[in-house]
């Protein structure tokens, strides 16, 4: 079973290290991992994807919690979410066939972000799947793929805010409360 773990640690040297030593400890193979900057300063968002038991994720939640660092953990794997993946494709590309590739990133409702004599880059957002059925058409010429990077799954919850990450945000359970009431009143009028 797929995890999906959205952290949110304090942003400070050494953090990283000590999520990724717990999965090594629990002897969990992190799938894909993605940090930044989160709405909130001083706070960074974690998001992991891991392959685990029910069992086992229960218990990576409560170990992430007791780390130092970590503020909040929330496994919305079987939330309702948004999920996206960037993706850089640099590909080979002659006169000849870039009309082909072009008409290909049209397809994919990609873009083309970097052109050279002898080059082309590709950015894609979007599903997992999208973006690797792409990267399969291009391999179906070997010689057209030059390097790949890959974000790795970012993930948010759908519709409002949980109470938790309001007061990941900094924000108090009388105005979590609030704002929470506040999107439902909104939404019911919509």
């Amino acid at each position: 079973m797929l995890h999906t773990f959205v952290s949110y640690v304090e942003d400070r040297p050494g953090v990283l290290t000590r999520v990724a030593s717990l999965f090594r400890r629990l002897n969990i193979n992190i799938i894909s991992l993605t940090v930044g900057r989160s709405e909130r300063e001083g706070l960074s968002r974690m998001t992991i994807v891991a392959e685990a038991s029910s069992e086992a994720g229960h218990r990576i939640r409560a170990s992430l919690f007791k780390l130092e660092n970590v503020v909040d953990v929330d496994d919305i794997a079987q939330a309702p979410a948004v999920t996206r993946e960037l993706a850089l494709i640099k590909v080979a590309a002659t006169p000849q066939n870039r009309a082909q590739i072009f008409d290909l990133v049209e397809v994919f409702r990609a873009r083309i972000v970097d052109l050279t004599t002898e080059s082309l880059m590709i950015e894609m957002t979007g599903v997992e799947s999208k973006i690797e059925g792409l990267i399969e058409i291009l391999r179906e010429d070997e010689s057209r793929i030059l390097e790949i990077c890959r974000s790795g799954k970012m993930t948010m919850r759908r519709g409002h805010h949980v109470s938790s990450v309001l007061k990941a945000m900094g924000k108090g359970a009388e105005e979590a409360a609030e704002e929470a009431e506040e999107s439902v009143s909104e939404s019911e009028t919509a």
